[in-house]
């Protein structure tokens, strides 16, 4: 008998508005290969973590249809940690809310990109993708990996005609920098699937869960990203992207 097929699940949010279009059922994965410096969600890196729910890809379904005629105009996101960890539980669960015409994000970092992933995008409407930094070097200092894998997926996106938005944390001394969020600009402006760039703020709110998992929290000394900055930066490229 084949085993049944079984998600790692972190926690899941109902109501979700900061995830995609719309209000959507949220679902965060357990597990990611990224250590970014500014991670907000450090309890969803262990893979092998004992998760919260396990649950099959029909099984969540039946949560995200409890709350049906809240999101109809919204859908359902799958994010992490790094879903793509998980990339034939999320294969089958898009394909499931497909079948439902439910409309489906996923929100990923781009640290894994291989024939299971190609396959997940099967049945995704919208990716939000992630990047770190467009320097390899800078990236990897952020993040632990050179971005290279988040670059393929944006080609094979490109290559499908798959919507995309584009993520970019904000971080005082670190990616806050009018040269390279120009070089970031002028990179993902040549694909036609990209339709928007959201700006995130570099914030502090997870510093908690470091303590609570006795961890040090890599940037101590780095305040929060001024609410007037992120506003000159949407400023400075509103003529190129919505944001």
């Amino acid at each position: 008998m084949e085993k049944p097929l079984v998600g790692k699940i972190h926690s899941l949010e109902s109501f979700g508005t900061v995830d995609g279009p719309g209000i959507r059922f949220v679902t965060f994965l357990q597990g990611c290969p990224l250590r970014c410096l500014y991670c907000h969600n450090p309890d969803t890196w262990d893979a092998g973590r004992p998760p919260r729910y396990q649950m099959t890809p029909e099984e969540l379904l039946a949560e995200v249809l409890k709350v049906r005629s809240f999101i109809a105009r919204g859908g359902v996101t799958l994010t992490g940690g790094e879903p793509l960890l998980q990339a034939d539980f999320c294969r089958e669960f898009f394909r499931l809310c497909r079948e439902e015409g439910l409309h489906t994000a996923l929100d990923t970092s781009g640290a894994v990109f291989n024939e299971r992933v190609c396959a997940v995008l099967d049945y995704t409407n919208l990716v939000l993708l992630d990047i770190k930094a467009l320097r390899p070097e800078l990236c990897r200092k952020v993040s632990g990996s050179d971005g290279r894998n988040a670059r393929a997926l944006l080609d094979e996106l490109e290559r499908r005609g798959t919507e995309v938005w584009i993520r970019h944390v904000v971080v005082p001394g670190l990616t806050d920098d009018d040269t390279l969020l120009d070089e970031l600009v002028e990179f993902v402006r040549h694909y036609k699937v990209v339709r928007k760039i959201e700006w995130l703020p570099y914030h502090i709110m997870g510093v908690f869960k470091y303590k609570e998992l006795g961890l040090d929290y890599p940037l101590t000394d780095v305040p929060p990203l001024a609410r007037e900055r992120i506003e000159a930066i949407k400023k400075r490229f509103e003529g190129i992207f919505p944001c």
